[in-house]
């Protein structure tokens, strides 16, 4: 959650990934391959997934041979999703029609904190076949000395608002509160977290074009940002050309009864 409030009411920041989407593509993470052998083996045959954005998740899936659908708000998204082969519908989740449609897998991937919970939470089990699961997810870092130095000395020179930002590992999304939304009403038989480890090793050049496809970094404006990213990249160049992040990937899955 936002120290400002829910995500999903700043419209702005929801819908403002269109603009970078090349860039959202070519350098936003991957999610592990555990977690995909997981979500395969729960056995579904049809999966929608929430926010698709340029299909980071959706093509793991695809990959696996399941029948996936995304349905992502932004057309510049959309579009880059479509490049992958994967079918995308254009749309809110929460407005979106899905023409009695129903799904075995409802996924998704780095989004759900802009999805309005009361609107989204009975919707996702409206649309789930009996025995189906809804599963968020999301990523986040951690960083060993000294590049952690380097972020902190940064952020708190060039932009001390994001000092707390998920992107720098300051700050993580709080998982209680979107279980409790799962939980209220009863409509779920089950609902549980769980965590992924894994790692990554990033050129700096990758990690700096990383930074710039996160929506709080984007409201920075286009003179900020780059001068954010030019003294970022100098500054872990010094440390070296490689640096490897700690990631966790945080799960929450929401099954209905059957």
């Amino acid at each position: 959650m936002s120290l400002d409030g829910p995500q999903y009411l700043n419209r702005g920041r929801a819908e403002s990934f269109g603009s970078i989407a090349a860039d959202y593509d070519r350098y936003r993470p991957t999610y592990p391959k555990a977690l995909i052998d997981d979500l395969v083996a729960l056995g579904p045959r049809t999966v929608l997934d929430i926010g698709t954005g340029t299909g980071k998740a959706a093509t793991l899936l695809a990959a696996r041979g399941l029948d996936v659908l995304g349905v992502e708000i932004d057309a510049r998204m959309a579009e880059v999703a479509r490049s992958h082969g994967l079918p995308v519908e254009e749309g809110a989740f929460e407005t979106w029609d899905d023409a009695g449609r129903t799904f075995d897998l409802i996924t998704c991937a780095q989004a759900w904190h802009w999805v309005d919970p009361a609107l989204g939470v009975p919707k996702l089990a409206r649309l789930l076949n009996r025995g189906g699961s809804a599963v968020l997810f999301w990523n986040y870092e951690e960083f060993d000395e000294p590049v952690r130095s380097v972020l902190d000395t940064v952020y708190a020179e060039y932009a001390p608002e994001l000092s707390r930002s998920v992107v720098v590992g300051g700050s993580r999304h709080d998982e209680r509160p979107y279980i409790d939304d799962l939980q209220r009403g009863q409509r779920f038989a089950s609902v549980e977290s769980r965590h992924y480890r894994w790692q990554h090793t990033y050129p700096v050049d990758e990690w700096i074009g990383m930074i710039g496809t996160h929506s709080d970094h984007l409201q920075l404006g286009g003179e900020r940002l780059a001068a954010l990213s030019a003294a970022m990249r100098a500054a872990l160049l010094r440390v070296g050309p490689h640096f490897t992040s700690r990631f966790g990937t945080y799960v929450i899955q929401a099954r209905v009864a059957g």
